[in-house]
Formats: C-alpha cells, sequence, structure tokens
C-alpha cells in the first residue's frame, strides 16, 4: 500500500475506534469484490450469507465461515467484503454469515444463529466448491467469541444435528472467551447466572478440534489476556492450538491484515497455513 493510503488507512482506523463505521469499511471495501452468491440460512428469521468463491477451484478447496465483530450490537456481512474476497483470492471459499445483534436479540440467540449457519455451511459447501471436511469456523472480536464458542460447547451445533468434530478449525481474531460482562453487556447476556455459558475457555474438554488464535498484546479492547487463557486451557486439554500474539497489534489490525497484509504480515500467511491443512483423520463419515 503506497504511503499516504498507509496514512489514511491509520487514520480510518482511529475513526472506526471512536465508533465511526461507515468511513472505515467503505475505505476497506472499496476494491473487493461482491460476493458470488447470496443465500438465505434462516429463513424464518431473515438471516442470510454471503459466498466468496475461489476463481479456478472447482472442488476441495478450504473453508471458512466468518462472523463479524461488533461488540454483538452492529455489524452486517457486507461490511466484511474485504475478508470474503481476500479469501477468495488465496483459494479459500469464505462465507461471511449475519446473525441477529442487541437489541433485536441477545446471548445465546446469537449462537443458535451461528450454529444453523454452520449447519448451512455443512450441507452446501461442496455445491460451492468447498471440501465438507475442511470447514473452518472464524471470527474477529465478538463473532471470535462466537466461533470459540462454536467450537467448544458442543450444545449448539448439537441442537441443528452436528459436532464440533465436524470443524477443521476455529480461528479466533482478538477475541474475548473469558471476559468481564459490565455496563451494556449485561443486557446483551441476560441474567448473570448465564454469564458462564458466554465463556469458551469454560467448556474445553478435549474433544475440540484444532485453534489458531491471533491477537495483539496492546489490545485495549479485548486484553491479550482472553487468547492465552483459551490457549492454555486447549493446550492442557491436548487440542491442537497456535497462538500468534503480535507486538505493538491493537484490536482492528488482525481483521485489518486482510485489506492491507502488510499492517501485520504475519496473520494472513498464519490463517493460510492453517486453513489448507488436511486433517490427518478425516472421515468421510462426519459429514451430513
Amino acid at each position: 500500500m503506497p504511503r499516504s493510503l498507509r496514512a489514511c488507512f491509520a487514520a480510518l482506523l482511529a475513526l472506526l475506534a471512536t465508533g465511526c463505521q461507515s468511513a472505515f469499511f467503505g475505505f476497506v471495501n472499496r476494491d473487493s469484490a461482491q460476493p458470488d452468491v447470496t443465500a438465505v440460512y434462516d429463513p424464518a428469521r431473515g438471516l442470510s450469507l454471503d459466498i466468496y468463491r475461489p476463481t479456478g477451484v472447482a472442488s476441495g478447496a478450504p473453508v471458512v465461515l466468518f462472523f463479524y465483530g461488533g461488540s454483538w450490537q452492529m455489524g452486517a456481512r457486507a461490511q466484511y467484503r474485504f475478508v470474503g474476497s481476500r479469501l477468495a483470492e488465496n483459494g479459500v471459499v469464505a462465507i461471511v454469515a449475519d446473525y441477529r445483534t442487541w437489541p433485536t436479540a441477545g446471548f445465546p440467540a446469537f449462537m443458535e444463529d451461528a450454529a444453523r449457519a454452520v449447519r448451512w455451511t455443512l450441507d452446501h459447501a461442496t455445491e460451492h466448491g468447498g471440501d465438507p471436511q475442511r470447514i473452518h469456523v472464524a471470527g474477529h472480536s465478538a463473532g471470535a467469541q462466537i466461533a470459540a464458542l462454536i467450537g467448544t460447547d458442543a450444545r449448539y451445533l448439537a441442537a441443528v444435528d452436528a459436532r464440533p468434530q465436524q470443524l477443521a478449525g476455529v480461528i479466533g481474531l482478538s477475541g474475548p472467551y473469558d471476559f468481564v460482562i459490565s455496563g451494556k453487556l449485561e443486557e446483551i447476556f441476560g441474567p448473570r447466572s448465564q454469564w458462564p455459558e458466554a465463556m469458551a475457555v469454560r467448556f474445553v474438554d478435549g474433544d475440540e478440534p484444532p485453534f489458531l488464535l491471533i491477537h495483539g498484546d496492546r489490545d485495549r479492547t479485548v486484553d491479550v489476556g482472553n487468547s492465552r487463557k483459551l490457549e492454555f486451557a486447549l493446550r492442557r486439554a491436548g487440542v491442537e492450538t497456535r497462538l500468534l500474539v503480535l507486538p505493538g497489534g491493537n484490536h482492528f489490525v488482525t481483521a485489518a491484515a486482510f485489506y492491507d497484509p502488510d499492517r501485520a504480515p504475519e496473520v494472513l500467511p498464519a490463517v493460510l497455513r492453517f486453513v489448507r491443512a488436511v486433517p490427518a483423520d478425516a472421515d468421510a463419515s462426519q459429514t451430513k
């Protein structure tokens, strides 16, 4: 990226941190491809997802189902074209899903939405050139919390006749996995008795798919300790896990790296290596 654009991007990141999203997403998506297909995965709730297909790949590509961040209160799949198109450029079938946010719905409703998006992906990945044995869930910030909980708390996928073991992996970017619920989050996460149910670290028991966690060590929104705790719990349970800590990285750089890989050169290669790996114990019977 030219230096002048880099300076502009840095300024837009600062605006994003203060809640000015339209300018930021307009900038990062200005050269991004439109999705190849948009599909409704939950007609009853009007929830859709966008599919980005890699050029020249007829079948067998790895798949990433991505959940965006936004404090469980905002966000839209169209804002993340830059993620979908970047992954598709690199041979990945990328799916960016909407889910209900507050005040339309809170926890655990958005988890139920995510599980239905996984079910749709399991059922339809092959139609879009994806390998149903190489489906990964990923997310940034609040979306990473959703992805991680899908991978650790089996109840959500069980409700749609699926299992975490059917996933090839989970990718968490700047995610909260053992976090303090206060202020507005108290409304979003409901009665205090169910707050522990939102913490992915609480559900690690050793039957999770592999995890890739990426976090900046200067994240002032979600402390890097969240990823360190989840990594520790996963490793202790014998789950294949990698934690990539970005020196000097803030909360947004892990997602911004999909727009401008030079901002955090480690991020995209780490994600691509993770999703391109073929599971050693791939079992054709695990897909439905």
